[in-house]
């Protein structure tokens, strides 16, 4: 493309994913399954065919079911009718990338080029070439400009690519003028995310908040067929108000747009009974005093993959970007016994869209409202630092900068020794992890254990054997200092929440 730097999408995606020259060139091989999940969750070199289903965590079967699923390679999505895109489902197959490039380095552009390419393959298209240029800002009328949209169009021509997406979020206009002059899909960066969380969502909360983003976008992207589709109110149609009652009426696009309201506002009256329902659990949390962690991170920093490792959660683990978008919690306990939650959220990923973070800001409260933040870092990734900031953009936005905050550097068997030096001299609260090996696990958990809230209250209380529930109590919520068992009872000293605190009060020594 002229005036653009040379951009080779073979060398980025083999940076940031590993892949070698035969995968890229074997189509095929890119529809095979991933390994499947051993008894902790992970990955291993057996065969889902001959696997017991009943034997897979669900985790595996969950991976299983999604694999079973795979676009069909001699499906087309070329467009009969332009007029039609806001309209049908998002069906990517062979798609070109296109960037503007109007800050950082060539290297930041790249990076993001090649993370685009990854949101591309997930969403179930494969990328035939990637072009970006240097702009100051990006055309108002057309996103890349006037000469370089006859440039693309020829290397659509020439590819046979059916989609062209871009790296940055169209306004209406952009995304007509563009579709008008290329004669295909074009899709920019906020649908393709939509469309990937549209594909992995489950649960009912996740699949209501996605919709909601989808028609938040929508709603500002109709298009209308002409004045031919209006309304006419006249009539019976008027309410039997005849001659006289007989206006232009609603055209298509008004009817659109008020049904797309209608939509959202009930879905917003679900989400709200939904966050209610998240809240009561809170709140219950916080009334037994039972301190919670949250996993944020990049996408595909490996936040699954932790959780399976520190709690054996046995959830959804795949090597995509935004594999989790339901969020797990697990309860488990600290060496010395004490209680706590575990929580997996979904990851973020740069310039993620506004429309997404409001609707998913009831599950990302289990974020801010936590008392410990592990935040997963990919360490073998090209740009650690520029996902650091990313997500850090993201959390500032939902209130949780305030959150105790860990780094843990995962994927340490993948990275660069020298990078991950890098990223502790950076970051001096981390720790530094593999969640496939289970290399830095047992120092992680001390880290954590070391960092979550301690109870203020201390005791020195004499139980008696017929309170055994006091003492489960304290093994459960309490910081036991010294336990001994005597002939008049129980001797505990240590810490305590105020609450408990009050009840042994009455058996203090």
């Amino acid at each position: 493309m002229t005036n653009a730097p040379d951009f080779n999408l073979r060398d980025a995606l083999d940076a940031t994913r590993g892949w070698d020259d035969d995968t890229i060139e074997l189509d095929d091989e890119l529809l095979e399954p991933d390994a499947p999940f051993d008894e902790s969750g992970y990955a291993d070199d057996g065969d889902y065919d001959d696997a017991d289903p009943e034997e897979l965590t669900l985790g595996a079967q969950e991976l299983a079911e999604r694999h079973a699923l795979r676009r069909v390679a001699s499906l087309r999505t070329e467009l009969e009718d332009i007029t039609e895109v806001e309209y049908r489902q998002l069906r990517l197959e062979k798609v070109v990338l296109v960037g503007v490039w109007t800050e950082g380095s060539v290297t930041d552009a790249e990076n993001s080029m090649a993370e685009l390419a990854l949101l591309a393959e997930t969403a179930g298209s494969e990328v035939l070439e990637a072009v970006f240029q240097r702009r100051q800002k990006p055309d108002p009328a057309t996103y890349i400009g006037r000469g370089k949209v006859e440039a693309i169009r020829e290397i659509v021509q020439a590819t046979g690519a059916d989609t062209v997406i871009c790296d940055g979020e169209l306004a209406p206009s952009q995304l007509r003028n563009l579709e008008d002059k290329i004669k295909v899909k074009v899709v920019d960066r906020t649908a393709l995310i939509l469309d990937i969380f549209a594909q992995h969502a489950k649960s009912k909360e996740g699949q209501a908040q996605v919709e909601l983003a989808q028609l938040q976008y929508m709603k500002q992207r109709l298009r209308g067929w002409g004045g031919n589709l209006s309304r006419q109110a006249g009539g019976r149609a008027a309410g039997g108000e005849g001659i006289g009652g007989r206006g232009p009426g609603e055209t298509k696009i008004e009817t659109d747009r008020r049904r797309i309201n209608t939509k959202i506002a009930k879905l917003r009256r679900e989400l709200k009974e939904m966050r209610g329902t998240r809240e009561v659990k809170r709140q219950s949390r916080r009334r037994n005093h039972v301190p919670s962690v949250a996993i944020a991170g990049y996408t595909n920093a490996g936040k699954s993959s932790l959780l399976n490792r520190l709690t054996d959660a046995g959830v959804l683990v795949e090597d995509a970007l935004f594999a989790t978008l339901d969020p797990t919690t697990r309860r488990t306990t600290t060496s010395d016994g004490r209680v706590y939650t575990m929580s997996d959220t979904v990851g973020f990923v740069r310039h993620l869209p506004h429309d997404l973070v409001e609707a998913f800001r009831s599950t990302l409260e289990e974020v801010a409202d936590a008392d410990l933040l592990l935040h997963v870092v990919d360490g073998s990734h090209p740009d650690p630092e520029g996902q650091i900031a990313a997500v850090r953009e993201v959390l500032a936005e939902i209130g949780a900068t305030k959150v105790p905050e860990i780094i843990v550097v995962n994927k340490a068997d993948a990275a660069d020794p020298l990078v991950i030096d890098r990223l502790r001299r950076r970051e001096p609260h981390s720790v530094v992890v593999s969640a496939k090996t289970g290399a830095g696990i047992e120092e992680a958990l001390r880290t954590i254990e070391s960092e979550l809230p301690r109870p203020q209250v201390e005791f020195d209380v004499l139980l008696p054997y017929e309170r055994g529930d006091l003492v489960n109590r304290i093994h459960q919520e309490a910081e036991i200092g010294s336990m001994e068992h005597t002939g008049d009872g129980t001797l505990v000293v240590g810490r305590a929440n105020a609450d408990l605190a009050g009840e042994l009060e009455a058996y203090a020594r």
